[in-house]
């Protein structure tokens, strides 16, 4: 037991020295070596990724998914709302304001929320 022990601490000394090693070596490079600025070349040839949200969504905030109808015995519809209140509850509320002002007066049940 003794034995494994102390083979151990030996292995994780090692592992760490030259963790810090390869950190410090990677230090002194980067304050050694001048920055590499990009060439006109490198700007042309590069390819702008997709961006994943339209220009004027929100970058913060959640998206509410309500269980809305229009009259009490009617099948339940899904209303979804995007807020960009970082408040979960907050969200919720302002769901069920957009849904009543657009046109479903009975909120059923919070299908989902999920962030941005």
């Amino acid at each position: 037991m003794e034995t494994e022990l102390s083979e151990f601490e030996r292995q994780m000394r090692r592992d760490i020295d030259s963790f810090m090693d390869k950190a410090q070596e990677t230090r002194r490079q980067a304050a050694t070596s001048p920055p590499e600025w990009p060439t006109d070349s490198d700007e042309e040839t590069r390819v702008k990724a997709p961006r994943s949200k339209p220009e004027g969504a929100p970058k913060t905030g959640h998206r509410v998914k309500l269980a809305v109808r229009t009259k009490q015995l009617e099948m339940d519809t899904e209303f979804e709302h995007v807020s960009s209140s970082i408040s979960k509850i907050e969200a919720q509320l302002e769901a069920e304001k957009a849904a009543r002002k657009a046109g479903y007066p009975i909120i059923g049940y919070v299908i989902e929320t999920s962030r941005l």
